[in-house]
């Protein structure tokens, strides 16, 4: 049986964003206890070209139910709203993903194979034609992974006490028959 695009996403989606949730309790109770103020934390990054904890946080959902948004519409362009400004913002935005994503059905997505679809940032004359399950799988679904991981990586690297299962989730293994 072949792979629906029900199944090479949503569900991936699932397990990372529930696994960001985990990263976000963890990264609040580190700052209680260390006494370091929430905004401190989230804006820590890698590199003076990288954007802060707060915007890998925030493309996580940007990059899975915004894209599922945005393929039902056609369009993608990235959202340049401020993040939220602590971790409880942050619980509620991918909670919320959570909660969207659960509500997409197997047929909504089958039936966004070979439509059309645009990424665009105007401000730099940036313009991509995909299928939108090429947008997806090729395109938003890296950005997803992407900024999940830069997202662990940021609060390993500030000494949060997390390793590569607070990163993964809940795998689905296969269960004994």
């Amino acid at each position: 049986m072949p792979l629906s695009l029900y199944d090479a996403t949503i569900p991936s989606y699932l397990q990372i964003l529930t696994a960001v949730l985990g990263l976000i309790d963890k990264a609040e109770a580190f700052c209680a206890e260390k006494g370091i103020a929430e905004q401190a934390l989230l804006a820590e990054h890698f590199g003076p070209d990288m954007l802060p904890l707060a915007n890998q946080l925030k493309w996580v959902s940007t990059h899975s139910i915004g894209a599922i948004e945005a393929v039902r519409v056609g369009s993608f362009m990235p959202d340049r709203s401020a993040p939220p400004e602590n971790f409880a913002g942050f619980r509620e935005l991918v909670s919320a993903s959570i909660t969207a994503l659960k509500a997409v059905t197997v047929d909504e997505m089958e039936g966004f194979i070979g439509r059309d679809m645009v990424f665009s940032v105007p401000a730099l004359n940036i313009r991509m034609d995909f299928t939108a399950e090429n947008f997806l799988l090729s395109f938003s679904q890296p950005n997803f992974y992407f900024h999940a991981t830069t997202a662990y990586d940021i609060l390993r690297h500030q000494g949060v006490a997390i390793g590569k299962r607070d990163y993964l989730g809940k795998p689905r293994i296969k269960m004994p028959a």
